[in-house]
């Protein structure tokens, strides 16, 4: 039986991958298979959480978003006069930010 003789069931496989009936099952998949699932999906989410914090915080585009917000948050939030002192406050308040993975 090869991997692609399950096509009436619904299931697409792989024999390669360990969690094949994880990622390819279909939404009319046995309810009973469901808690399995979200284990092993909870499984890779653990595995690869601090990848992905180190991933987001490496993205150009989180930089842009975090200093777009924190100069919107210091403009909405904080008196101050001075666009430069904003500036520098936004980006002071920027660098206090750390993304981690709990």
């Amino acid at each position: 039986m090869n991997h692609f003789d399950n096509w009436h069931t619904g299931a697409l496989t792989c024999p390669q991958m360990l969690y094949n009936n994880i990622m390819f099952n279909t939404p009319a998949m046995d309810a009973t298979k469901q808690p399995t699932i979200t284990k092993s999906l909870k499984l890779l989410r653990d595995g690869f959480k601090d990848e992905f914090a180190d991933f987001v915080y490496a993205d150009p585009r989180m930089t842009d978003l975090l200093q777009e917000l924190s100069s919107e948050f210091v403009d909405a939030s904080i008196p101050l006069v001075d666009e430069d002192n904003q500036v520098e406050l936004a980006m002071m308040l920027m660098e206090t930010l750390n993304i981690t993975a709990r």
